[in-house]
């Protein structure tokens, strides 16, 4: 058998964002559902030609979705909550974009991040009682394929385990009654596709490296062992991917008949198993070679160099070269990128030219290393050139990160005596009202800001349209009644890009969009060299608007850590060091808005919790260098100076230490879309400075009623300290409409002005 390819996902967005225009066209009634279907599929099609083109071997098909591949599953299986209204049978889109985004009468499904990466998948919420397929959409992917391009694809799909894992509604001793339930489904579509003649299917278990126990594993080994007997002609792909897996002995031993490890992230502890427990000779081992996560060029001869020794182990012929993981965590194409420096664009790799990568790797192991030897060294010359370049080698930069001690990562006096210094200063009203930063980019601000770039409007017309913007806001938050302002950030495309704009060391791609979430796409800035301050980025805005207002008025700054794992990441230097680079340019920034009057100042940190990695065993490294990182950021902060942050998404319970590490006088965490569950952290651990819990979800377009918050607001109030406690949204309001904000943020106000009324009663009574 001669070595194949593969490929375990394409990016679904298309090279201009095609996915996400149909997507909100439909959602805004500018197409019909029968139009958006065929924009859809056209887009599918084109991504499982392009494949083809390629060379790829088993191309994958049902990777593809209308929003999340872990909602597909979940209406797939009739998993849809009763507050949505569901009657059964196949989901309707209209329900299936209620549970991602909320209607007017149902709040959306909790969304959350897809491991460690910055994908953000919407949560599976499961009750107890009959599941049924609702339809075979991986058999469907396999005919669509096969029936127009002649593809006999690999169908995806989200392994058993994994899918529970990533569930929730349900307590420990459910879970046999839970698998039981998805063992008739999961085993319905591959005895389907079996019938159909489907060759592989890949079932994703990245659950598989995190820290799973030996018991967990045996309920592994019990599903596999039931999908098996149901379909045992049909060839099962177990993928793991993002970390090396956990119990390598009996994961192998499982009865499927390939396996698929990460040779990039978890490349020393499974080459390490491989090397010490051997390989099973009746299986095929997918081999993760090219980086499915960034954006670099692979040294080819190196991934060969690795072939070669582990083929010591694991014969060629059962080997599949493939990507780490997915390419949806990478753009498309490096071809449209027309505006980077020649040398960066050289050392850049998207996702296809990570299909021409793989193509090359599998041509040097069949034909030899000399029938790709001038791509080899091709390869080997753009990566020293780069790694040679004066931007990865600034001196002051790497000394100043060498001089950091103890002392520079804490601020002056504790938070007790900052507090009253910060009392005296503001004299704020009880439950202070704030927002965390962002306010609607509405089609004008985006078209002012494009022109701009173009060159069709001057630099003082853009400024005083921003000015604009900026005085229209400071007045209608004074007439809401927010207590303590903020400037809207209309200059800023994204929280991250601003100041990678700004910055040395970043650089910045015309078309690399990638998914977010939903309909979101970001651009992730390239972190190419050496991070340093150029010059102050957020003064001028942050200036302005405090002279149109008495109120206080926060300077926005994005943390490090969030920087960071947000962008596209040099590879030849430690991340903590990247992000220390990153803390020493952004503590000039602190210092420059306290010289020019600003001193509440909020430092965003919504992405440290992305970066834990998947193994508990490794989190207090990461969390030890991140919370440095922002203290580095802040700590020079005068005591009067009142330091901000900010953080998204749930499941804070198991880092809540680090989160007091941080030593901001204020934080503000994302709590309305896990309905309140993160209060219970709260219960069981005391946190004793400055909290906001975001009382309503801006991920949803639904105007939250008062009642809604003041439950909120009154569980929260149950166990943290009146004295302490702030009330915001749960994140930036940049994607919502005007309307629908200033409704929302009208009933913020008023649902706080009922608990401080409720609080002011308790006091006097």
């Amino acid at each position: 058998m001669s070595v194949l390819s593969s490929n375990l996902g394409y990016p679904r967005i298309g090279e201009d964002r095609e996915w996400k225009r149909a997507l909100e066209s439909f959602w805004a009634g500018e197409l019909t559902e029968e139009q958006f279907e065929f924009e859809m599929k056209q887009l599918r099609l084109r991504h499982i030609q392009k494949q083809k083109e390629k060379q790829v071997n088993l191309i994958p098909v049902g990777d593809f979705t209308y929003y999340d591949q872990v909602l597909d599953l979940a209406v797939m299986f009739g998993l849809v909550p009763e507050r949505f209204n569901y009657e059964g049978g196949p989901v309707s889109l209209e329900t299936y974009y209620a549970m991602a985004r909320g209607n007017q009468d149902a709040v959306a499904c909790e969304m959350t991040k897809w491991f460690n990466t910055n994908y953000h998948y919407i949560v599976p919420e499961y009750k107890s009682g009959n599941l049924n397929l609702t339809e075979n959409k991986p058999l469907k992917a396999y005919r669509e394929a096969r029936d127009e391009l002649g593809v006999r694809g690999k169908p995806v799909l989200i392994g058993p385990y994994t899918f529970l894992k990533l569930s929730k509604g349900y307590e420990s001793h459910q879970i046999p009654e839970f698998i039981l339930q998805l063992l008739p489904l999961y085993t319905q579509i591959l005895v389907e596709l079996e019938q159909e003649g489907v060759e592989w299917v890949q079932l994703d278990e990245p659950i598989l490296v995190t820290s799973i126990t030996e018991e967990e594993m045996k309920t592994v080994a019990y599903i596999y062992e039931q999908l098996h007997e149901a379909a045992p002609k049909l060839k099962k792909l177990l993928q793991t991917y993002f970390d090396s897996v956990s119990h390598y002995e009996q994961l192998v031993e499982l009865p499927v008949q390939g396996i698929g490890l990460d040779f990039v992230h978890g490349k020393e502890q499974n080459t390490q198993a491989i090397e010490t427990h051997g390989f099973p000779e009746d299986k095929v081992l997918g081999v993760g070679l090219i980086n499915g996560r960034n954006i670099w060029k692979s040294n080819l001869s190196e991934k060969l160099a690795f072939v070669e020794s582990i083929a010591k182990h694991v014969s060629v012929e059962q080997m599949i070269i493939q990507p780490s993981s997915s390419l949806l965590h990478v753009p498309v194409t490096v071809t449209n990128e027309d505006k980077l420096d020649s040398t960066l664009k050289q050392a850049l790799s998207f996702a296809d030219e990570k299909l021409d990568e793989l193509k090359l790797l599998v041509d040097g192991i069949r034909l030899g290393k000399e029938a790709i030897r001038a791509q080899l060294e091709e390869a080997e010359s753009i990566l020293e050139t780069i790694a040679q370049a004066p931007f990865r080698n600034r001196v002051a930069v790497h000394e100043a990160v060498k001089s950091l001690d103890e002392k520079s990562s804490k601020r002056q006096h504790p938070f007790s005596e900052r507090r009253v210094a910060q009392q005296e200063r503001w004299n704020l009203p009880s439950l202070p009202i704030t927002t965390i930063g962002s306010f609607p980019q509405t089609a004008e601000v985006r078209q002012a800001r494009q022109k701009w770039r173009k060159g069709e409007s001057t630099t003082e017309q853009y400024e005083q349209f921003i000015q604009n913007e900026i005085k229209k806001w400071i007045e209608i938050q004074e007439e809401i009644g927010i207590d303590v302002l903020v400037h809207g950030e209309f200059e800023r495309t994204d929280m991250v890009e601003f100041f990678g704009e700004k910055l040395g060391g970043f650089a910045f791609t015309s078309k690399a969009w990638v998914q977010s979430y939903g309909s979101r796409c970001v651009r992730p800035p390239v972190i190419y060299g050496d991070v340093e301050f150029i010059e102050p980025m957020t003064v001028k805005e942050s200036v302005y608007a405090q002279s149109l207002t008495d109120k206080p008025v926060k300077g926005m700054l994005t943390g490090p850590t969030t920087i960071l794992n947000w962008s596209f990441v040099r590879d030849d230097l430690p991340r903590s060091q990247v992000a220390f680079q990153i803390a020493l340019a952004l503590r000039k920034e602190v210092e420059a808005l306290e010289s020019n009057g600003i001193q509440m100042i909020q430092v965003d940190e919504p992405a440290l919790r992305e970066g834990l990695p998947l193994k508990r065993s490794e989190w207090d490294e990461y969390l030890e260098w991140a919370v440095q990182a922002f203290r580095i950021s802040t700590a020079s902060a005068q005591d009067q100076t009142q330091i901000h942050t900010h953080m998204c998404y749930s499941e804070f319970k198991d880092i809540i230490d680090s989160i007091k590490a941080l030593d901001a006088d204020v934080i503000s965490i994302e709590t309305s879309r896990s309905h309140g569950e993160l209060i219970s952290s709260f219960e069981e651990h005391t946190y004793d400075q400055g909290i906001g819990l975001g009382v309503y979800d801006i991920h949803s377009p639904r105007v939250p009623r008062v009642e809604e918050m003041t439950k909120m607001i009154d569980r929260a109030l149950r166990v943290l300290d009146p004295a302490l406690f702030w009330v915001n949204p749960d994140c930036g309001l940049k994607t919502r409409g005007i309307e629908e904000t200033v409704v929302s943020l009208k009933n913020m106000v008023e649902a706080t002005d009922v608990a401080r009324n409720k609080l002011a009663s308790e006091v006097t009574s």
